[in-house]
């Protein structure tokens, strides 16, 4: 299984970066890492990343989890779970500040061929966790 993620302490509190988190059509001011957002972030609904990492490509995604200023996970990939990546977002309080957590795994049977091809989204996952820190404490 491949996967990757990072964390970060962020001094606001947890419904302000989750208000962050959760504008889609406000991602290109703040994530350098994030050509666009399209779509709405709520439970059930489908959102594309347009990622700067992988220029022209669209990653069409369902907000599968949503748990206001706590968690919220995306998912997609192909069917019948022959590859999925699945994005998980997190929000843990610590005083007057919190932890933030993004992580993403890649799993099912075409994983081991398909994620050869993954570049190393570690940089770019650093980059969102610091720009989110940077927007919500401006």
């Amino acid at each position: 299984m491949k996967k990757f993620e990072t964390t970060i302490e962020i001094k606001a509190a947890p419904d302000k970066v989750w208000s962050i988190l959760t504008n889609a059509e406000a991602y290109p001011n703040w994530n350098s890492t994030v050509e666009k957002v399209d779509g709405q972030i709520a439970l059930g609904q489908k959102v594309t990343v347009y990622a700067k990492a992988t220029p022209g490509r669209a990653f069409p995604l369902k907000v599968s989890e949503f748990e206001p200023s706590k968690k919220m996970v995306w998912s997609g990939g192909m069917p019948l779970g022959l590859f999925t990546g699945t994005r998980t977002y997190t929000l843990t309080p610590k005083g007057s500040s919190v932890v933030f957590n993004m992580r993403e795994e890649f799993n099912g049977l075409m994983a081991p061929l398909i994620t050869r091809s993954i570049p190393d989204l570690q940089p770019a996952f650093d980059t969102f966790a610091a720009d989110l820190k940077k927007r919500a404490e401006s």
